[in-house]
């Protein structure tokens, strides 16, 4: 029988099968010839039982093996029985919990591999449309027959077309930090009318050729905590947002309110709002809304919630009552307990 092959087990029996010889050895010299036959009866009964206790317990051993051996050759189905033997039964429960933990780390790593391949796709493709347009205008500056005045405007093209994609790369490698968890957010006050300054400043040339407005109101006195650096980049990619989606001569504006609980910043454009399809997936990476203009990564809107979410803010995108789309961001503000705990 496979148990043989035990060497504890087949150790156990010769034990058993000695001790039995000696004891009815031992009880046939002191007490005669019935005492030793009914000492062996004894010894042959409880090695029995022992032998059939042991079995039970290696044959439970053997199929918990089988099991596990099935698992590690990459069965997907194996689950373990249970077992009558209390030990045994722990060690089942055990190697369970421990089986479903390998289970659901084999997924989570699957599933980061995948989400890995779709974003270097995802990338690749965002990269390859303006190289492509800076190898279409580079040949045209090769062209000896170009004017002076033709040779500057593809060179600001090219300047615009390298602006973005340096743009592009700086946004991903920040999210990836950020994911990754090596950027510590610092914690400091500091007035929103000074952030959303700065925050509309670098579009102001824009807005000018193109005739849009930024309207800033309730900022004054107004303060939050949370990193200013971090802060402002978020904020600039919601109002670089709203301004691409606010035509020519539109207006964007930018109202602040404040209760106990939080801070909140509406940021309202004036083109013709969100569309119901695109709302549920603003915040996702790399989705463009239908209307998005041609120069939009879809990366932005992400950008900014993975910050905000680091910030105990939150930003909501909706349609504003009387027209245009509409970013809601509340900055939730920390109070803290008898022990000095923020919660």
């Amino acid at each position: 029988m496979w148990i043989f092959r035990n060497r504890g087990f087949r150790e156990q029996t010769l034990i058993s099968v000695l001790g039995t010889i000696l004891a009815g050895l031992a009880a046939g010299l002191v007490w005669g010839r019935d005492a030793a036959g009914a000492v062996v009866l004894c010894s042959i009964f409880w090695c029995g039982l022992h032998f059939i206790r042991e079995g039970r317990r290696y044959q439970g051993m053997r199929m918990l093996a089988e099991q596990i051996d099935e698992i590690l050759h990459g069965s997907e189905t194996a689950e373990f029985k249970h077992f009558r033997e209390g030990d045994l039964e722990i060690l089942r429960d055990e190697i369970n919990k421990m089986t479903i933990r390998l289970k659901e780390q084999a997924e989570l790593l699957k599933k980061d591999k995948t989400s890995l391949a779709d974003a270097l796709a995802d990338i690749s493709h965002q990269i390859r449309t303006p190289l492509t347009s800076l190898n279409i205008l580079l040949e045209r500056l090769r062209s000896p027959e170009l004017d002076e005045d033709t040779r500057r405007r593809l060179l600001r093209e090219c300047e615009r077309m390298l602006g973005k994609i340096e743009w592009l790369v700086t946004a991903l490698l920040r999210m990836s930090k950020l994911e990754a968890g090596s950027i510590v957010l610092q914690e400091e006050t500091f007035y929103l009318e000074q952030l959303l300054a700065e925050a509309v400043a670098p579009f102001e040339i824009a807005m000018e050729v193109h005739g849009k407005t930024c309207s800033i109101s309730g900022a004054e006195g107004k303060a939050i905590t949370g990193d200013y650096a971090w802060t402002l980049e978020a904020v600039q990619n919601v109002i670089k947002n709203g301004l691409e989606y606010t035509p020519d001569g539109g207006k964007l504006s930018i109202c602040c309110d404040e209760n106990p609980l939080y801070t909140e910043l509406q940021i309202t454009d004036s083109g013709s709002g969100i569309s119901g399809e695109d709302l549920p997936h603003l915040f996702e990476r790399f989705y463009r809304g239908e209307n998005a203009g041609k120069d939009s990564f879809g990366i932005g809107l992400a950008l900014a919630q993975m910050i905000l979410a680091r910030e105990n803010a939150v930003i909501r995108a909706q349609n504003a009552p009387e027209g245009g789309g509409q970013f809601r961001i509340r900055f939730y503000k920390n109070y803290l307990d008898k022990a000095g705990q923020i919660r």
